[in-house]
């Protein structure tokens, strides 16, 4: 038996590495010959560490993790003057905040519909890539985005493989105008598929039915004045879930999961400085699941408040506050604790993160990235409907996390 638990994390070991071979090698050999085509390739690969004392955000056990992998390969093929191919495949390894393994973040057709000089429209069909949250088209490429980690108050990992993108249809509108600056308009329709390790995640271990999204909607509106390094958005997220129970062993019912999400967000870019935030308002309506009659709908807010500093050409400083409730009447935590008699904490209720952190360009195309956050309360931690607090037992806990990242 020993011999084949070895022979099979063996196994494991070498599919990984074969699969970040075949990546660079085909990624190399495609690249002599795209010059003169009208192929385009880039990759990234991630790896870090990171240390998390007194939560289950990565491991159950709090110990130093590599579990801090992105390897990515995207590319595109331009069919015609409006007519463009467009895709990304990931590895990913973050331990318990998303699923491990091989995914498709984007694979759409693009197809510039109208184009003139203060006019832009834009459809894409397939699986598209969502635009609508100041992150959102950068979160899956780890170079591009502000820090490691993302703020969970908006950018929560659980939801990461339906926030990125969805299978659908989407619109993209923009327009200059030399008095009133750029807009941006975005729209998206569709749906992702739920995978068993995504239901365990976000539902617990005990969760033995079939979860499906039933559809998402989102819509956002960009604005940037003339002349300006000031950018703002609204956007308004629409989606629904639902749960099939598993007659056989299964300790929940049958459920629908609606979410509806608001958003603000502004974002400056200067020469040195960078200021962002985003502040949402979300409505998570659960009928069923607990038992056939449960019928809640609990409101939660969640705000950031970022800042970045180029001091040098090669190092860059963040720092960033982030709160988010549960539910905005009990902010915390009380009455969760009463209504489960006491099984789980208050701190369940609310997150609240302080974070520092550091960028260093080492080359054009490698870069080391370190990050320290003091994290109070267990309210963006997985499972989200059944709490784990024998494992995260402490109101206050950290992390700290370092990666290297290279991309071509």
């Amino acid at each position: 038996m020993l011999l084949k638990l070895n022979a099979k994390r063996v196994s494991m070991r070498m599919k990984k590495l074969l699969f970040v071979s075949v990546i660079t090698s085909y990624l190399i050999a495609v690249n002599v010959n795209a010059a003169e085509q009208d192929f385009q390739f880039h990759g990234f690969i991630a790896q870090g560490l990171i240390d998390v004392n007194g939560s289950d955000l990565v491991n159950d056990d709090s110990a130093l993790s590599p579990k801090l992998t992105e390897i990515g390969l995207n590319g595109s093929y331009q069919l015609s003057d409006n007519l463009r191919l467009a895709g990304q495949v990931v590895y990913l390894n973050g331990g318990n905040r998303y699923e491990e393994g091989i995914r498709v973040d984007y694979a759409l057709l693009d197809w510039s519909a109208y184009d003139s000089l203060n006019w832009q429209t834009n459809l894409y069909f397939g699986r598209f890539k969502n635009n609508h949250w100041l992150y959102s088209s950068s979160r899956d490429i780890p170079f591009a985005r502000p820090s490691i980690i993302l703020p969970q108050s908006i950018y929560f990992d659980g939801f990461r493989d339906f926030a990125i993108g969805a299978d659908g249809a989407a619109i993209k509108i923009r327009h200059h105008n030399d008095d009133f600056g750029n807009f941006d308009f975005n729209f998206t329709y569709g749906t992702s598929p739920v995978s068993d390790k995504q239901t365990e995640l976000l539902l617990s271990d005990f969760a033995q039915g079939k979860a499906k999204q039933d559809s998402d909607m989102q819509v956002s509106l960009y604005w940037q004045p003339s002349f300006s390094a000031w950018k703002f958005g609204t956007s308004y997220l629409d989606s629904d879930f639902s749960y099939q129970r598993n007659d056989s062993d299964d300790m929940f019912f049958d459920a629908d999961f609606s979410f509806q999400s608001y958003t603000l967000n502004a974002l400056y870019e200067g020469e040195y400085w960078e200021f962002s935030s985003e502040v949402s308002q979300s409505n998570f309506r659960t009928k069923g699941f607990y038992l056939p009659q449960y019928d809640q709908t609990p409101i939660s807010q969640g705000i950031y408040v970022q800042s970045r500093y180029k001091v040098t050409n090669e190092l860059t400083l963040l720092a960033r506050y982030e709160h988010f409730y549960n539910d905005k009447s009990d902010k915390k935590g009380k009455k969760l604790t009463e209504q489960t008699d006491g099984k789980i904490p208050a701190y369940f209720g609310y997150h609240r993160d302080t974070t520092f952190g550091l960028s260093y360009e080492l080359t054009n195309n490698l870069r080391l990235r370190f990050e320290y956050h003091w994290v109070e309360g267990a309210g963006r931690l997985s499972s989200l409907v059944m709490p784990k607090p024998d494992v995260n037992d402490k109101s206050n806990w950290q992390l700290w996390a370092i990666q290297l990242m290279y991309w071509f």
